[in-house]
Parts: structure tokens; sequence; C-alpha cells
């Protein structure tokens, strides 16, 4: 099992950034997938982008691609969203999520444990 913690949201500017931290506890941590969502006011929450075991391979939302980097610390128990160039638009809570499946899901459903989200707005 697998207990997670979201940090690092907060308020920032169009055009900003803003790393998230991803802290997880539990025996399994290295053998668990790890996925970032988002979840709007009033939209269904969204794949962002997973990471795999070791960090090797990695997944993003193709709306996303070149502006949001996932990363991971195993000896950390700890994975990263770098987020660049930040829009309103990308206002949301952020939440990671671990599976213990074979593939970086896109699904929400494939993910077991998930952390309680940590509020990103930006403001243009």
């Amino acid at each position: 099992q697998v207990q997670l913690v979201e940090s690092g949201g907060g308020l920032v500017q169009a055009g900003g950034s803003l790393r998230l931290s991803c802290a997880a506890s539990g025996r399994t941590f290295g053998t668990s997938i790890i996925g970032w969502f988002r979840q709007a006011p009033g939209k269904e929450r969204e794949f962002v982008g997973g990471i795999s075991r070791s960090g090797s391979s990695t997944r993003y939302a193709d709306s996303l691609k070149g502006r949001f980097t996932i990363s991971r610390d195993n000896a950390k128990n700890t994975v990263y969203l770098q987020m660049n160039s930040l829009k309103p638009e990308d206002t949301a809570v952020y939440y990671c999520a671990a599976q213990e499946r074979v593939l970086i899901s896109t699904l929400q459903y494939d993910y077991a444990y998930w952390g309680q989200g940590t509020q990103v707005t930006v403001s243009s």
C-alpha cells in the first residue's frame, strides 16, 4: 500500500512556473507507477502525465507536452511535476496517484491510491 501527499501548489501569474511534489510512504512506492491528474471546477478529472517505476519512461497528455515535466527520486520516495509557462486554464486541483500495473495508464480508474490534492491557481 502507498500513501501519497501532494504539496507545492499555490497562486502564480500566467507565464510562471510551479513544481509540485508527491511524497509517498509505504513499502511499494518503488514498484508503483505514479500518475498526475487534475480537476478544474465543473470539469472531470483529467490525466496530466505519469512516470514509470524507474523514472526512465514518462507519458503526458498531448496538450501539455513541452510545458510539464515529471520526474521521480525513489531514494526520497518523491515524484515531481514541474509546470512551466502556466496558463489560467491550468487552474485546478492537482492529484498524484499510484498503481502497480505494467503501463502508465491515462485512466483514473486504474490508479488505486490517491493523494488529497493541491490547489494550483494561475491568474491572468
